[in-house]
């Protein structure tokens, strides 16, 4: 047996990841691990190679498996795109603004997150969510299972999986795309590059491709006044505001630190 707080002084990555990673290997609670655990040999092992995968870059949540996402709990791995705290935002603002939506769309819903969250909080909407990936989609259909929740899940580019019978019918389009710019991948953190899904991260040569189109589509779709709310990158906000044209009621605000980050626009004719 070896205590708990010995295993987590020699690890190779921060303690507070050592602190996660033990919990998981002994079945505990992380306040078991601060409180120095006596760990048998079995866990003790099981911790020691999670540690050398984190080392290696993989990241801490796909070793953990689940992540948490508002109301909701989700299953992450390497087919789609680990939730940020900037879409975890974004899915809370929608909550604040949103009076009793009757039809939502996610587009590139990667894990599900923002889908399952907008349908746990607003449980009389009907949702809808469409990725690309097939691989993606299947891990965010388990995630819908998982949660015991009903969203529609639909494999295809952009609004092409949607019914042509709820065109002009949606009160949200909301989207967390690629828009990273195809020279910045090379910049990114090693345990992003090397571990998360390239597609659901760079959005072109600028960046920007996948949002012009996905803003430019969303309208035919939306009802009059319905929303489009669309997660962009830091940089990007000037660029995209001058994408709206016919949208009303746009404008860029910004995530928890300050950085431009989302675009909020809405249908004219309401």
């Amino acid at each position: 047996m070896t205590s708990s707080r010995e295993l987590i002084l020699a690890a190779d990555v921060p303690s507070h990841e050592a602190i996660r990673l033990l919990a998981l290997s002994a079945s505990c609670s992380r306040a078991d691990v601060l409180a120095g655990l006596e760990v048998g040999r079995a866990a003790s092992d099981r911790y020691l190679g999670l540690v050398d995968k984190r080392v290696s870059g993989i990241p801490l949540q796909y070793l953990e498996g689940s992540v948490s996402f508002g109301p909701v709990e989700l299953s992450v791995d390497g087919r789609a795109l680990i939730p940020r705290p900037e879409t975890e935002y974004l899915w809370s603002l929608l909550c604040e603004r949103l009076a009793d939506p009757e039809r939502i769309l996610d587009v590139g819903t990667g894990t599900g997150a923002l889908a399952l969250g907008l349908k746990a909080s607003f449980s009389s909407a009907t949702v809808m969510a469409t990725e690309l990936s097939v691989e993606a989609a299947t891990l965010a259909s388990h995630n819908v299972a998982r949660n015991g929740l009903e969203v529609d899940v639909r494999t295809g580019d952009l609004f092409t999986p949607v019914p042509v019978d709820m065109v002009g019918s949606l009160d949200l389009v909301v989207s967390n795309p690629p828009y990273i710019a195809e020279s910045d991948w090379a910049l990114l953190p090693v345990d992003v590059r090397d571990h998360e899904p390239r597609p659901a991260l760079v959005g072109g040569e600028s960046g920007l491709e996948v949002i012009a189109r996905l803003v430019s589509e969303a309208l035919g779709w939306l009802r009059p006044g319905g929303l489009l709310a669309v997660e962009i990158g830091e940089t990007q906000g000037a660029e995209v505001l001058a994408m709206v044209g016919e949208y009303v009621d746009s404008r860029i605000e910004p995530d928890l630190v300050g950085h431009d980050r989302y675009l909020f626009a809405r249908c004219p004719g309401d």
